[in-house]
């Protein structure tokens, strides 16, 4: 007798964010499903898919559900499809109850995605009635399944992308910012330290990135310059 085949497909969905100090990612609580194995524990958001919509739309359909966010960019980065996925018992029945599934989970199979976003004021104030939260890298909670495994592998799959194409990074500043900000971002991103001094001379290097003639407003210490991102490189 041939084995039995795994039907079960999910999307699970990485937003990291940028808030101007530190890399954030995007997590859901876990809707309660009553009994005692209603664990409430944090998750990224992901979900089954459905029968008849392909990966990309799922991925979108469970991001709007489960956090409200619209527009939202995506790319696909990894499946995860081990067998100790739902070695947690109450993973699995947690999932069976939200789906209303009459039968036992074993495996299921999720293609990860990931996306790099700047938290601006859409992305701070997520809709009302969403359980959802940014997090911090380096303070995320115990996450339901394998995510926070799949948070890790999405942080160095987005460090081996930013070492080839490093104006990745700039997805995830504002519009204007400043050194500080671009240094921090590129030490999160790529585990490294920079010296302050010497930064400003990298910056200069940079093709991509434009100084403008304006600087912070109503800040304490002295105000720094704002910088550009833009797609076209500078002249030299």
């Amino acid at each position: 007798m041939s084995p039995q085949a795994n039907p079960y497909v999910s999307v699970d969905c990485v937003i990291l964010g940028f808030d101007g100090e530190q890399l954030n990612t995007l997590i859901v609580r876990q809707c309660n499903t009553g009994g005692e194995d209603s664990t409430g524990n944090y998750k990224l958001p992901g979900s089954l898919i459905y029968m008849d919509e392909n990966l990309d739309d799922a991925a979108k359909r469970v991001l709007r559900q489960l956090t409200g966010l619209t527009q939202v960019s995506m790319i696909q980065f990894r499946a995860f499809g081990g067998p100790e996925r739902l070695n947690n018992p109450s993973d699995s029945i947690w999932l069976e109850r939200f789906h209303n599934l009459d039968h036992h989970i074993e495996r299921i199979v999720t293609i990860a995605y990931i996306s790099l976003v700047r938290i601006d004021r859409r992305m701070r104030k997520l809709e009302e009635g969403f359980e959802a939260q940014w997090i911090p890298i380096d303070k995320l909670p115990k996450l339901a399944f394998d995510h926070n495994i799949i948070v890790q592998e999405a942080t160095m799959s987005v460090k081996n992308s930013v070492t080839l194409n490093p104006t990745l990074l700039f997805e995830l500043l504002p519009k204007k910012f400043t050194a500080a900000q671009l240094r921090t971002v590129m030490e999160t991103v790529l585990h490294k330290t920079f010296d302050i001094k010497n930064f400003h001379k990298k910056l200069a290097q940079m093709p991509y990135v434009v100084p403008l003639e304006e600087k912070e407003d109503g800040v304490s210490h002295r105000a720094a310059r704002y910088y550009k991102f833009y797609k076209k490189k500078r002249m030299k």
